[in-house]
This record gives structure tokens, C-alpha cells and sequence, in this order.
């Protein structure tokens, strides 16, 4: 394979029990990026994920990574590295290792596994390689993946909720190690995750999962400078919001927030001249809520 790897889903769908919980999927993950997967729970981010990484079949459609399939080819395989949370009640598998036999196990599945950089994480979170996976706090297994994501070298890594349990120090060590790592080897890294606020400012890209559906994937900036709040008089609102896409509304007595965005290439001031409002940024997680808090989403009017 090329040094530029490209992982693709094309019409990925999967069904349990006869229903769809990914439907249509379409995607393009391109090297040298970091990804942010965000969705509220049940939207199919990990199941997107497992699919991704063969961890489980698709019922129809397909993945591949530079145009070979990805399922049962352990070629493709070998650039990828899926962290997920370990569960410490499986005392029949993995829970049943010492943290150290475990990251044997890791750097034996590996090809470019790196030793010196394992070592490294583990000084650095201070993690008892002697412990039973069994025994670790939720934090320290959430230490665990991010060691084997990390020191795995993989090209395409992807966490899913990788911080979960972490302190709000562990979890800026980890943002910082990342940002690091994928500077200095330009891996691609994909990051699931509930904490959208923190994590914001590491993603250069943005998928968003709705129902099993892809909702949206762009470039965060962009897409962030397209969502604003627009405020005041409800009917001066109602006027400035002609045109634009309406997600959700709050009002207070005759005061208005519509969370709005433009199409892509206008400016907001284009549509709200002459009227008498506010304007406030969306963050990316007040986006996310605007977008996904609501079953329903109107249109204005032209």
C-alpha cells in the first residue's frame, strides 16, 4: 500500500434484528487528519466504527482502505488501530491480564508498534503495569487504550471515548499527546466522544451521526463560522431569519433565539441588514445541540 492512506465507506448499512442502525453511510477519512464523531447515544457512532475497523460485518455496502476491501484483510488491518473501552467484568478475556501482559498482546497484533514510546506513556500516566485489567479504575483503563492507540503507530487510529474516567488533567495531557503525535507522523486519528466542548479545538473535521445517518462532515472552522443565535424581538427576529435554516427557537416573553446557519459562502450579515437583532458564535457543542435537540428543523420562508 501507499504511504497516504485512505479508508472509505461507501453505502455502509447494518441491521440487528431487522433494523437499520446505519443506513447509507457514506464517508471519506483521508491521512493527516483528526476527526471528531459526534452523535447523541444510539446515533451509530460505534457501531460505524466496528465497521470501519472490521471488528464487525456490514450488511451491505462496503469499506476499504486505499481500495482494498478492509474485512479479513489483514494487509489493510495492519494500519489500523481501533482503542475502544475495555470492560473489566470480562474476566474470561482481556480483564483477566496484567496490564503489561495485555500490552504484549497489543505490541504482538501491531507491526509498527513502538516500545519506547509505551514506556513512555505509561511513566508518564503513572500506570501499575502489574495490576489486573480487572482491577483498574475506570480512569486507568481509559490510560490503557490510549497507550495502545498511541504507541500502536497505527496510520489510521480511532478512540472511541477515549477520556472517559479521566480527570480533567489526564484528559489536557492526552489532547496535548495527540496533538503531538499526529504533528509529528501525521497519523489520522478519529475521536468519538460525549465531552464535545474539550475536545473541539482538536478536530479539523467534523462528522456528525443522526438516526444512523450521516448528517454532516466538513471542516470544523467552516463550519462553525456558518451557525449563529440570533436575537430580540420576536418579530424582528422572524424577519432576519427569512432564508436562513432554523434549528431550534427559544423564547422569553417577546424575546426571541433562533440558532440558525447560512449556506456555505454567505455571510450572516447578508441576511439579518436591517433588522434590529443580536448576534452571538455557536461553539461547537451549542452547534451540536441546536442541530440534534430537536426531532423537528424548519426552513424560513423567502
Amino acid at each position: 500500500m501507499s504511504e497516504t492512506m485512505v479508508l472509505r465507506c461507501e453505502n455502509l448499512c447494518k441491521e440487528y434484528g431487522g433494523k437499520r442502525v446505519l443506513d447509507n453511510v457514506n464517508l471519506q477519512l483521508e491521512q493527516g487528519h483528526i476527526y471528531g464523531l459526534i452523535g447523541r447515544n444510539g446515533a451509530g457512532k460505534t457501531t460505524l466504527l466496528s465497521l470501519l475497523t472490521a471488528q464487525n460485518p456490514a450488511t451491505s455496502g462496503s469499506v476499504t482502505l486505499n481500495g482494498e476491501p478492509v474485512w479479513e484483510n489483514q494487509r489493510a488491518l495492519d494500519q489500523i488501530c481501533f482503542s475502544r473501552e475495555i470492560n473489566p467484568m470480562n474476566t474470561f478475556g482481556s480483564a483477566a491480564y496484567r496490564v503489561k501482559e495485555y500490552l504484549r498482546i497489543a505490541r504482538a497484533y501491531y507491526p509498527g508498534w513502538d516500545e519506547a514510546y509505551a514506556k513512555r506513556l505509561i511513566d508518564l500516566f503513572g500506570l501499575d503495569t502489574k495490576k489486573r485489567i480487572a482491577k483498574l479504575s475506570k480512569g486507568m483503563l481509559s490510560m490503557v487504550t490510549i497507550i495502545v492507540a498511541l504507541a500502536s503507530r497505527a496510520k489510521i487510529t480511532i478512540l472511541d471515548e477515549p477520556v472517559a474516567g479521566l480527570d480533567v488533567v489526564a484528559r489536557e495531557r492526552f489532547y496535548q499527546l495527540l496533538l503531538e503525535d499526529q504533528t509529528e507522523t501525521g497519523r489520522t486519528f478519529v475521536i468519538s466522544t460525549h465531552i464535545i466542548e474539550e475536545a473541539a479545538n482538536l478536530f479539523e473535521k467534523v462528522i456528525l451521526l443522526q438516526d444512523g445517518r450521516l448528517r454532516l462532515m466538513e471542516d470544523t472552522d467552516e463550519l462553525v463560522s456558518r451557525f449563529w443565535a440570533v436575537s430580540g424581538r420576536e418579530d424582528e427576529v422572524d424577519a432576519a431569519c427569512v432564508g436562513l435554516t432554523v434549528y431550534h427557537t427559544d423564547r422569553m416573553g417577546r424575546a426571541k433565539t433562533a440558532y440558525v446557519s447560512t449556506e456555505p459562502g454567505r455571510q450572516i450579515r447578508e441576511y439579518i441588514a436591517g433588522h434590529e437583532v443580536d448576534l452571538a458564535p455557536l461553539s461547537l457543542q451549542k452547534l451540536f445541540v441546536a442541530v440534534c435537540g430537536d426531532e423537528t428543523m424548519e426552513v424560513s420562508g423567502t
